[in-house]
């Protein structure tokens, strides 16, 4: 016997919701929650080119100009101090040389003479290879690496090298040369490419070490190939700055 008499139609029916209403209702929601979320991010900028983005480079920058500021006062004061410990030291004759020649083997003091320079820049980004037999670059063969620098400074001072400088900053005994990516970190500040390399010296000598190197000869295999920047001038007589930032060693410490 019939029981759609006793029911209206419709009554006592299960709601089914199909998958596909459901999916497009969950696709709506999270849409909602992002927008939500962009604006309230946004709050009304153009989150696109916002210059928050850009703030860590920003930082890297602003700590780098810093920093080069930092050092310019620190050596103005160095040599405010210098002066007046001349002006009354109680040394002998004999000790103020022997101060002034491990000042100027410090590079603290302002070196002048014959000076070299090298430039070392990256190769043109749509480099191909320039020499048959050899490969497509990888975009790590098209920029200048920390080994490079390095071979370069390694070798002048092979080369005899009196003092040297790494784009503005003068090297000491404790600088160490680093590339992070392809930029150059030098005792706190950062540098792009192109870099260049000055020291004072005998040229001669100084360019036969950079030829004689291995480390430079492989670069050279790299310039010649894909067009890696590289350039060797004599500069005549040049003054090098003295080194004007902090002596200070800083050195990891255990957590204890």
């Amino acid at each position: 016997m019939s029981n759609s008499a006793d029911f209206p139609k419709g009554a006592g029916r299960r709601i089914r919701w199909r998958p596909v209403r459901v999916l497009t209702g969950a696709v709506f929601a999270l849409a909602g929650l992002i927008f939500f979320t962009s604006f309230n991010t946004a709050k009304g900028t153009n989150i696109r080119t916002d210059a928050s983005l850009l703030k860590l480079s920003d930082l890297i920058q602003e700590r780098s100009h810093k920093n080069g500021a930092l050092d310019e006062s620190n050596g103005s004061l160095r040599d405010d101090v210098e002066s007046l410990a001349q002006g009354d030291n109680g040394g002998t004759k004999a000790d103020q040389a022997r101060l002034k020649a491990l000042e100027d083997n410090a590079g603290t003091k302002a070196l002048r003479g014959k000076a070299v320079t090298v430039t070392l820049a990256d190769a043109p980004p749509d480099a191909t290879a320039k020499l048959p037999g050899y490969p497509e670059p990888q975009p790590n063969d098209l920029v200048i690496h920390q080994q490079d620098l390095q071979a370069v400074v390694n070798a002048l001072w092979q080369g005899g090298a009196k003092g040297i400088k790494v784009m503005d900053q003068r090297l000491i005994s404790t600088s160490a040369v680093r590339c992070v990516g392809n930029t150059l970190i030098l005792q706190g500040r950062v540098y792009s490419p192109p870099y260049k390399v000055t020291a004072v010296g005998e040229p001669d000598k100084l360019k036969n070490a950079l030829a004689a190197s291995p480390e430079i000869q492989n670069y050279m295999l790299y310039v010649n190939a894909y067009g890696l920047g590289w350039k060797v001038d004599d500069d005549g007589a040049v003054t090098l700055p003295g080194y004007s930032g902090t002596v200070d060693l800083h050195y990891a410490k255990p957590v204890e």
